[in-house]
């Protein structure tokens, strides 16, 4: 017998845990009893003089490492999939989506052989309907797979396409899962030789499903030069690190505003605050985009800059982007390119 912190007197002996659990009334109670036999011997020993009631033993470090292999699913590749690129942000509104499928675009434009998709995984807040001036349900080939939508030569598949535009999506975490892994492996995605996945913000379950599930070729990192913006681009580049994805590199969007009129450039949101970021981390900036109000007007009516303006500026940031990529994941049979 010993006291808890609240007051309840328990016996160690008579009953297994869960059972003396249950003969707690009270939630708070609950909680606390939990609370403290969760945190082990180094608490209960307080209240006990011996240093290890429960006589548990230590795990080695092989047990952790087995135990740590066995919980994590096997990853299988998209069937037809050669390259699985991420694009992430660590906060929403630093134009992530906007990036990803110009990115896409840039990628199919920089030669006509090559087979382009991408992915909107934002459940909660898909914009790739509205980016690539897409609508309607997909159709289903004769093994029930997704056949996904195209337009400006890129497929296209997102949750956007399967409920409606004005409805709010309030789901669980594992309805989301269930969605993504839907949008995964029941998709006629092959053949593709890069398939861009337009991230969620943060750093979250959907990040922690696709890493652990798919192999994932490289991840790219979109953050503005704003340094509230670069605390969660850090966060999101250590998650990368710690799943063991490749990062390709930062791009820093709305990098300056250049004044149409006289030229004058401004940095709204701080400068080189993304090249300070990758000099600390070892990475590359693949590009600056600038801030300019024809991307806006343009994603919005669905013509992304990469389309209706192939000569501009600012497309040729994304297909320098692009380049990059194709050179850090090379298609392996490049006679299909040529």
């Amino acid at each position: 017998m010993f006291r808890l912190l609240f007051g309840q007197v328990v016996s160690l002996k008579k009953t297994p845990l869960f059972f003396r659990v249950k003969t707690i009334k009270n939630t708070t109670q609950i909680t606390r009893y939990s609370y403290l036999f969760s945190y082990g011997p180094g608490l209960i020993s307080r209240f006990s003089s011996h240093s290890n009631p429960f006589g548990i033993k230590p795990a080695s470090p092989q047990d952790l490492a087995n135990r740590k292999a066995q919980g994590l699913p096997k990853k299988l590749p998209i069937a037809g999939v050669t390259h699985v690129i991420l694009v992430a942000s660590g906060k929403g509104g630093v134009g992530k989506s906007t990036t990803a499928v110009n990115l896409a675009l840039a990628l199919a434009s920089s030669n006509q052989n090559l087979k382009i998709g991408i992915l909107d995984a934002d459940v909660y807040g898909p914009s790739i309907p509205t980016l690539m001036n897409l609508s309607g349900q997909p159709e289903l080939n004769h093994q029930n797979l997704m056949i996904p939508l195209m337009n400006y030569g890129v497929k296209c598949m997102s949750m956007g396409f399967l409920v409606d535009e004005k409805s709010a999506i309030v789901w669980r975490g594992l309805m989301v899962m269930s969605a993504i892994q839907k949008l995964l492996r029941e998709v006629l995605w092959g053949p593709l030789d890069y398939l861009v996945v337009d991230m969620p913000p943060g750093t979250g379950d959907v990040q922690l499903s696709i890493s652990q599930n798919i192999p994932v070729s490289g991840s790219i990192v979109v953050t503005t030069p704003q340094d509230l913006a670069l605390l969660d681009a850090r966060r999101a580049l250590d998650m990368f690190q710690q799943v063991k994805i490749p990062n390709l590199g930062i791009i820093e969007n709305m990098s300056v505003f250049i004044c149409p009129n006289c030229n004058h450039h401004e940095h709204i949101f701080g400068e080189n605050g993304g090249h300070q970021i990758a000099r600390e981390m070892g990475l590359e900036i693949l590009g600056a985009v600038p801030l300019n109000g024809s991307i806006c007007r343009l994603s919005d009516s669905g013509h992304p800059i990469v389309i209706a303006q192939p000569s501009s500026p600012v497309t040729e940031v994304f297909k320098s982007i692009a380049e990059k990529v194709i050179k850090k994941l090379p298609i392996q049979d490049q006679t299909s390119l040529r």
